[in-house]
């Protein structure tokens, strides 16, 4: 037996995955323990998670890898401030004695998570060859292009190059401080979001928004060739040198400050969003394009935090050259951990790969699950009213008549998700029919801005029918984004037609409006049985009663924390909201049977969004 952890830490979604014998046995974010969103601290909790799945102690661990390599990035950020000294001296003071204490000895500090019990050497990988090792090793492919888009690693922010059995090789690179992931936070923060968290709100307003700023962003900030490679003018920004992402000379440009964090949203910011998400998604298909045209080959995968942008993910596919293209779950940092330990698996111990046309990956529940007893013992320590099934069948037949009858249902069961995505085991479900339902989930129930999409997960035989994909097209990970097909939309009025920005929010667009976002795009996610087990299960049982094989499915959290992971987080989740109905695995709570529920209200700087 050869056991192999992964680990990534210190910068952004800390986490740990282990391989035994080429099998991924466990993969966790650090935040799922902590409840601390996006933990970049040493991951002692997902250690401790993934070898208690194997039954495995660190003295039994054969491999320890970290996803990047510190001195390279050390190296990076000290030249980084010889360029630009004397100014960036504060960025400079904040940085280094984090460097000093932990980062630079990492050694040292691996040691101590490990409790001092792992007494190996380390392997250390490239921070793009582990996205390019989580992305096309536990894909489905023999051989593909690779291409791996982020902020920054040591100095890479793109790289390409492909995959075949048991190797990745990276031939390309773009290098710091020019990178796409960085242009996008930066534009993140300017319209008010939080960096290295808020891109996806970015993302969803900008169909709210039209590109009026596209030409002014492809004239003055980036110079893009045809073959994808860019620089970008950095007089417009700050991130080397200073503690914000953009410049005075950028808030010149554009004619204003950055809007203030909770401030209310304008047409401005919508139209600024719009304009930055068409750069990127031209940038991605030039990519593509040429390396299509290098390398000939079909299939493409994907990984990097860029990589998240489903919206660009979905053009490519229907754009792009390439067939086929495979997403890891876990693009951003945190899928590092699972790329560093399949990297030493399959390239440095040279052990064989025979994908089998799948993904090793699966519905990419690899987090911690939950015995029978320990659900009910901590149900019984709350005194939860609660009942349980004694079957899978019987459960989603319940809960499906409570979805049909517009119910909100927070759905914990089985192992939870290795991602930023909730795919059917930490999930709040709610019925895609409702035209309310968006604004009932976003206001009552997530605490977060109303104009922010939902999500469909669809049985994968009826995909093709809903949306412009292919018949059976899956999507199992929520990574693509599709148009919802022509004769499920709804006829506009020319009143309604002619509404922009927010106003387009009240709108009935679909026969599913609760996950049809104004553009008549859906961030979609198929479900079969082979891969997602009870969930395909519950949504059947739901098509069964309405004819509908759709269902809203966003993550089980609410504004500001990680996905819930242990039934106490599912517990609290549910009671400190105005959720209706908790599944935890076979036991089910019903609010209104709860001796100490409460009605919740919305946070006040939420109610500029309120609908009417």
């Amino acid at each position: 037996m050869t056991a192999i952890l992964g680990i990534s830490a210190f910068y952004h979604d800390s986490a740990a995955a282990l391989v035994v014998d080429g099998e991924i046995i466990a993969a966790a974010q650090e935040e799922r323990f902590t409840r601390i969103k996006h933990d970049p601290a040493f991951p002692v909790n997902a250690i401790e998670y993934c070898l208690k799945e194997a039954g495995l102690k660190p003295e039994d661990i054969d491999y320890v890898g970290f996803y990047e390599k510190p001195f390279l990035k050390f190296e990076r950020l000290l030249e980084n401030y010889l360029a630009y000294a004397p100014i960036g001296f504060r960025s400079f003071l904040k940085a280094i004695p984090i460097w000093l204490k932990k980062k630079i000895h990492l050694p040292r500090e691996m040691r101590a998570g490990l409790n001092h019990a792992y007494k190996k050497k380390f392997i250390f990988t490239d921070h793009h060859e582990s996205h390019a090792a989580s992305a096309f090793f536990p894909s489905p492919f023999e051989e593909a292009a690779i291409l791996t888009i982020d902020g920054v690693g040591e100095w890479t922010t793109t790289s390409y190059g492909t995959g075949s059995g048991n190797r990745v090789n990276l031939s390309h690179e773009l290098h710091y401080p020019h990178s796409l992931g960085l242009l996008y936070s930066a534009f993140t923060y300017y319209c008010g979001f939080k960096v290295n968290s808020g891109e996806y709100k970015l993302m969803g307003l900008a169909p709210y928004g039209e590109p009026k700023y596209k030409k002014l962003i492809m004239e003055n900030l980036i110079d893009i060739k045809d073959d994808g490679s860019f620089r970008m003018d950095m007089s417009y920004f700050n991130y080397c040198q200073g503690l914000t992402m953009t410049s005075k000379k950028f808030d010149a440009l554009f004619g204003a400050p950055p809007r203030k964090p909770e401030s209310p949203l304008s047409q401005r910011e919508m139209d600024i969003a719009a304009s930055v998400q068409e750069v990127t998604e031209e940038v991605i298909l030039k990519m593509a394009n040429h390396l299509h045209s290098e390398t000939g080959m079909k299939n493409l995968c994907l990984a990097g935090g860029v990589a998240l942008n489903c919206v660009a993910n979905g053009r490519l596919l229907r754009e792009g050259p390439f067939e086929e293209v495979w997403i890891q779950p876990a693009a951003g940092d945190a899928g590092g951990a699972l790329g560093v330990a399949l990297f030493t698996w399959y390239q440095l111990l040279e052990n064989e790969r025979d994908p089998k046309d799948k993904s090793m990956q699966g519905a990419s529940y690899l987090g911690p699950g939950f015995t029978g007893t320990e659900i009910q013992s901590y149900l019984d320590s709350v005194d939860a009213t609660y009942q349980s099934f004694g079957n899978d069948e019987d459960l989603c037949e319940f809960v499906a008549d409570q979805l049909s009858k517009e119910k909100v249902v927070g759905w914990m069961k089985g192992r939870m998700e290795f991602g930023p995505r909730a795919l059917g085991a930490r999930s709040i479900l709610g019925d895609a029919r409702s035209p309310e339902m968006q604004s009932i989930m976003n206001l009552k129930i997530k605490f977060r801005e109303s104009f922010r999409p939902f999500a469909p997960s669809i049985l994968k035989e009826r995909v093709g029918e809903y949306f412009d994909m292919r018949p059976e097209e899956e999507s199992p990970y929520m990574l693509l984004v599709a148009d919802v097909q022509k004769e499920k939309r709804t006829n506009q009025t020319e009143e309604q037609k002619s509404l922009f920005g927010i106003d387009k929010l009240n709108v009935k667009r679909s026969v599913v409006p609760a996950i049809t976002h104004v553009d008549y795009s859906a961030r979609v996610q198929t479900v079969d049985s082979e891969k997602h087990g009870a969930y395909y299960k519950l949504i059947k049982k739901f098509e069964e009663k309405t004819g509908s094989p759709v269902l809203i499915n966003t993550s089980f959290n609410v504004r500001g924390e990680p996905i819930v992971c242990s039934p106490e987080h599912a517990y609290r989740c549910f009671m400190a909201t105005n959720m209706d109905v908790l599944v935890i695995d076979n036991y089910v709570l019903l609010k209104n049977q709860q001796t100490n529920a409460e009605k919740h209200e919305t946070d006040q700087y939420l109610s500029q969004f309120q609908l009417d």
